[in-house]
């Protein structure tokens, strides 16, 4: 009888030993959200895995794609981190959008457009997307189409400004709201354009 409660003892020990070595490794791999608020917008935006989580409304698409550009004009950024960022921001374009405009030239626009900002100082300050209920969806042929509008506060200068923008998304073949495309339009433009 005292050599089953020995062996008992033992079992219950390694099961305990087990099981805390378990939890510590896991809590080890996961970043705690002390950790994950340490990260700079710059860094959240280029660790979001789009292949596990690509954003699932054409207003999420939007909003990500915002966070990207505000970042572009608003934070210091390394060349890495710029090539990153905009290796995401192509990552929400439509195919046909990204066969218009290759990565490399997107990236060469993008630095353009950055240092045209910054010798003019001028920054995204802030950047809103319309609400869920003022997406438009309309159908072309095969194609369901979103059109969703997004407003930018712009700083330049001391001076500040208004732009308003139209996104035009496409779901792709696997289900995904992608960008195939945007235009600035004014404050009281409805998305279709003909209403």
């Amino acid at each position: 009888m005292k050599k089953t409660g020995i062996v008992v003892a033992a079992i219950l020990i390694v099961a305990v030993l087990v099981g805390g070595f378990y939890f510590t490794v896991k809590r080890s791999r996961v970043p705690s959200k002390s950790q994950q608020q340490a990260l700079t917008e710059v860094e959240k935006i280029n660790t979001k895995d789009l292949e596990r989580d690509y954003p699932s409304t054409p207003r999420e698409v939007v909003k990500f794609y915002n966070r990207i550009i505000t970042a572009y004009y608003f934070e210091k950024i390394s060349d890495e981190e710029l090539k990153k960022m905009t290796s995401q921001a192509y990552a929400l374009f439509d195919a046909q959008l990204q066969g218009n405009n290759p990565s490399e030239i997107y990236l060469q626009s993008v630095k353009a457009e950055i240092a045209e900002y910054k010798s003019a100082s001028k920054t995204i300050s802030h950047a809103d997307v319309c609400d869920s209920n003022d997406v438009r969806y309309l159908t072309d042929g095969d194609d369901k189409i979103a059109y969703v509008k997004a407003s930018y506060f712009m700083k330049e200068g001391s001076d500040f400004s208004r732009t308003h923008e139209m996104y035009i998304l496409r779901k792709d073949a696997d289900g995904f709201w992608r960008i195939l495309g945007y235009y600035q339009i004014e404050a009281a433009d409805n998305a279709s354009g003909n209403e």
